[in-house]
């Protein structure tokens, strides 16, 4: 059985590369396409009655199968997540020159930090700079629309990548806990993984269910460390070193610091103790 998350098919229309594994009464070729909007919720249809599978950040680029009634049915070229968007939040695809590095940041409606802001973008967007400017020794960088960002809070896409992820992820502290979420203003616990390894180089797949199946090696408790991860029935968190980790959690609605033994003592009477660990980062 294919996972619907991960392969564009409906009994109406599929993907082309799909012909023959699935029955569908047409099969197409996407079009290439990408996200204009600082954060957009992906859903398993089109109703925005329903709950949020996970988000996309702008410049993520997607692969776009049908276009009806204001909604898209894409698949995402990063994590080849399926789901249902808003038309509106697709344009032209472009190369990005740049990646926001921080949790948050401001587009400003020009290089300096008095004038309004024009909209925030969260970490992992990425953005096609074109200039540059300076204003009472604050370094901006600039966007083709006229729109300026800090220089410090993005890196160029042709740098090395953060060299520690769970120090990317221990960024997040206190950022609020969103079902779904993907962002700077809103997070899940395996949306903090893919998020944080993203931003240091590696890939991840989007739900902790993926995670807890392939994401790395298995390994015992008793030799966890700095990097691992911890997993419960729907639930990951980031060992930050033996002792404690970093997680995005519905206890605190936030991305919090917690030792393990807390957490599995106060988890346990609700979702048992944890199912597994791995090691996400092969050995060096």
């Amino acid at each position: 059985m294919l996972d619907r998350r991960l392969a564009a098919f409906r009994p109406d229309l599929a993907d082309i590369a799909l012909k023959g594994q699935v029955d569908a009464d047409r099969f197409v070729a996407p079009e290439p396409s990408m996200v204009t909007l600082p954060v957009v919720a992906l859903r398993p249809k089109p109703d925005v009655s329903l709950g949020i599978d996970t988000e996309l950040l702008m410049g993520e680029h997607v692969r776009v199968f049908d276009r009806q009634d204001g909604w898209a049915w894409v698949q995402a070229t990063d994590d080849s997540y399926v789901g249902y968007l808003p038309e509106e939040a697709l344009g032209q695809t472009v190369p990005a020159t740049h990646v926001v590095t921080v949790p948050r940041t401001f587009v400003y409606r020009g290089a300096d930090l008095r004038f309004p802001t024009r909209t925030a973008l969260s970490m992992g967007s990425r953005l096609t700079i074109v200039g540059e400017a300076e204003t009472r020794g604050t370094r901006y960088l600039l966007l083709s629309d006229g729109g300026a960002l800090v220089s410090r809070h993005l890196r160029p896409v042709s740098d090395p990548p953060a060299p520690d992820y769970v120090a990317v992820a221990a960024l997040f502290l206190e950022t609020p806990y969103l079902w779904g979420g993907k962002s700077g203003f809103g997070i899940d616990c395996s949306g903090l993984v893919q998020l944080a390894m993203r931003l240091a180089g590696l890939e991840a797949p989007r739900d902790s269910d993926m995670q807890a199946a392939g994401l790395g090696v298995p390994i015992e408790r008793c030799d966890l460390r700095r990097g691992d991860l911890v997993f419960w029935k729907g639930h990951v968190a980031i060992m930050e070193d033996e002792t404690t980790m970093i997680h995005a959690n519905g206890h605190t609605m936030t991305v919090a610091r917690e030792t393990l033994e807390a957490a599995i003592e106060r988890i346990g009477w609700l979702y048992g103790t944890p199912t597994g660990y791995r090691r996400p980062v092969a050995e060096t």
